[in-house]
């Protein structure tokens, strides 16, 4: 049965949509057959991430407005099997997403996907919503800062109760926390929250801890999720995020700084 699933947060520039890349990624690379939608209509980041911004022809709401057909709008992936973008428009207003008409496109897609991931803009305007409207489950992206979980938490309000699944009396959507540009240097020297700072203020369970990296930075400006690079830090959390999701038993790595060894401390750091 296929799955929505949203990733959202109240603030923008958390790295949802570097998430909805890596974590689509990572369900592809496991077998799943997976589709990552731009629900961020009027800007558009999801096909530069994912390095296809060149072969968008037709988008989201063209298929909407029945200018085109999904099979006409999705792009298949390059690297990776099983998995496709449909991007968002950068010339249409919000105000092109319906209930209905977005309903339509996700009942034809989950006839053909495992997975559909919906790479919600940030906050709780008309995008926002729509991306949120139809999940089974919630990615809430956050850094650890209070701001930014302040208005996560606004997010999992709404989630609570204007979702299809809160509306209709259904199970509630199912929660899970990541939390991205995590530095435990800056967290022991009192400049960041901690892990269990957040986990005490959403108390939704936690799916990963992405490490602060200037590989997400590098990967996001070759066009390709960081997930594909398995010697980075920030590809191996978002890795075992996916294990995660999937249901595994996955020990969280990167929340604690690493204590210089014996060696190093010896020669000064110079090891």
């Amino acid at each position: 049965m296929a799955k929505i699933i949203v990733v959202t947060s109240g603030k923008g520039g958390v790295g949802k949509t570097t998430s909805s890349a890596a974590i689509g990624t990572g369900l592809a690379q496991r077998g799943h057959s997976t589709i990552i939608i731009d629900f961020d209509v009027g800007l558009r980041n999801l096909d530069l991430i994912m390095g296809c911004e060149r072969r968008v022809v037709y988008d989201f709401v063209n298929v909407i407005n029945e200018e085109a057909t999904l099979n006409q709008a999705m792009i298949k992936d390059k690297r990776t099997d099983n998995l496709y973008i449909l991007p968002a428009s950068q010339t249409r207003d919000k105000d092109a997403l319906t209930e209905e008409s977005v309903a339509k496109v996700l009942e034809e897609l989950k006839e053909r996907f495992e997975y559909i991931i919906c790479d919600s803009p940030a906050g709780i305007e008309k995008g926002a919503q729509m991306a949120l409207l139809f999940a089974d489950e919630a990615i809430v992206v956050t850094n650890p800062e209070v701001s930014s979980v302040r208005d996560s938490d606004r997010i999992l309000g709404i989630l609570q109760s204007k979702s299809l699944r809160a509306r209709e009396g259904q199970e509630p959507v199912k929660e899970h926390l990541l939390i991205t540009r995590y530095n435990p240097a800056r967290v022991n020297a009192g400049e960041m929250l901690s892990v269990a700072d957040v986990e005490d203020i959403l108390a939704i369970p936690l799916l990963g801890v992405i490490p602060e990296s200037q590989d997400v930075l590098k990967a996001s400006n070759q066009g390709e999720p960081v997930i594909l690079n398995s010697e980075a830090a920030a590809g191996q959390a978002y890795s075992d995020a996916v294990e995660r999701l999937l249901g595994k038993a996955v020990e969280h790595r990167f929340v604690d700084e690493e204590r210089p060894g014996f060696f190093k401390r010896l020669l000064g750091g110079r090891a």
